[in-house]
């Protein structure tokens, strides 16, 4: 990664599209992976009717469209659904969040923080500037999201009381949840201060000492954090705490089809797109959990958790990206339909030296070179 950003961040959003080699990208941000139905309807829609009929979910639980033929009526569309609460500050939304925060395990309910630290990012004017690539992380005490190496974060140790990070770190300060909000903000703005050219607190020398410093408090931490990034969506039958059901289920590429998403649009029930390119279906009784998997695996939605394809990603490759040596993904499809992987276990197939798109971790790389594939293993 560079550490010196000599262009200003063009990290696509819902009003500033990147134009690639099949069109009009734009991207969606959704606060803590939240969808209500009527929002997936919309998406769906726009999917259909505006870009190439699918949807990419992104690892930093977002969505985007690609080949976008109208870019005003798509941000009309997705504004009318709520899901353009700000035009000045909707490519800083980017908040991960616990998927299952408040139904499944961990040692906080963080829902209500998502809501506010929203809220709040919104609200303060001098946010707006912070880069696109800009990440929140509100981790429940699991350990989910924590790993995943945001800007500014919160790893709850209680149910009232959180740790304070800072890029990927764990520090010694805590913070009452009453609190919580104001600090991320605070350390935001902190580094709105210090970045200098930088898109990622990472990138800045002594970054987080002097964050530390710019809020008052002693310039300690206990070194990055311990924590690895899980390496696969949770996926299947889940019992959630009120007795009720969630199914979690993955996505080839994190690729959903206008249609597939319809059909999640109509269960008519929460759904959170995690940082692992799957969903999560909340709140089901067991009769409509068992329909939603009979209607919907055949659709392809993933509900077996020793499927290969929760081990393969993919950039978007060729014709979609010009820098790519390869149409990545119709060869890594070709790759799992013949059981011929060329590695075991996690891989990410690029179309060029980039890897877009890579997820973190161990993780092999099957990179295009214009004359086959070179294999870098995951524990090079």
């Amino acid at each position: 990664m560079p550490t010196d950003r000599s262009q200003p961040d063009a990290c696509p959003g819902a009003l500033q599209v990147h134009h690639a080699a099949d069109g009009a990208l734009a991207r969606v941000r959704l606060p803590g992976g939240l969808l209500t139905p009527v929002q997936l309807q919309t998406l769906a829609d726009a999917a259909r009717d505006l870009g190439n009929g699918q949807m990419e979910l992104t690892s930093r639980g977002n969505v985007q469209l690609r080949s976008v033929s109208d870019p005003e009526a798509f941000a009309a569309r997705i504004a009318s659904a709520g899901l353009l609460p700000s035009a000045t500050h909707e490519r800083v939304r980017n908040i991960l969040a616990s998927p299952l925060s408040g139904r499944i395990g961990g040692v906080a309910d963080i829902r209500e923080l998502v809501h506010r630290l929203d809220s709040a990012i919104q609200a303060d004017q001098a946010l707006a500037d912070l880069p696109g690539r800009t990440l929140f992380t509100l981790d429940d005490g699991r350990g989910d999201i924590t790993g995943l190496r945001g800007d500014f974060g919160l790893h709850a140790r209680s149910a009232t009381e959180h740790s304070l990070v800072l890029a990927g770190h764990h520090t010694t300060h805590l913070v009452q949840a009453d609190d919580a909000v104001e600090l991320l903000l605070a350390a935001a703005r902190s580094f709105l201060d210090v970045r200098d050219k930088h898109w990622r607190l990472a990138e800045v020398p002594d970054g987080i000492e002097r964050t530390l410093e710019q809020l008052g408090l002693s310039a300690e931490s206990t070194g990055a954090a311990d924590l690895t990034p899980d390496a696969r969506p949770t996926i299947g039958w889940l019992e959630q705490r009120d007795g009720t059901v969630a199914l979690g289920g993955g996505l080839r590429f994190g690729l959903l089809d206008a249609r597939l998403a319809e059909f999640l649009a109509a269960v008519d029930k929460p759904v959170v797109v995690t940082p692992w390119r799957s969903v999560h279906i909340f709140d089901l009784d067991e009769w409509a959990a068992e329909q939603v998997v009979r209607v919907l695996a055949p659709m392809g939605l993933i509900f077996d958790e020793n499927s290969p394809w929760l081990d393969v990603t993919a950039c978007t490759g060729s014709p979609g990206c010009e820098k790519s040596l390869a149409d990545v993904r119709t060869d890594a499809i070709t790759a799992v339909e013949q059981a011929e992987l060329p590695v075991v276990g996690r891989q990410h197939w690029a179309g060029c030296d980039r890897s877009c798109g890579r997820p973190r971790g161990d993780v092999a790389d099957v990179i295009a070179t214009g004359d086959g594939y070179r294999v870098n293993p995951a524990d090079r």
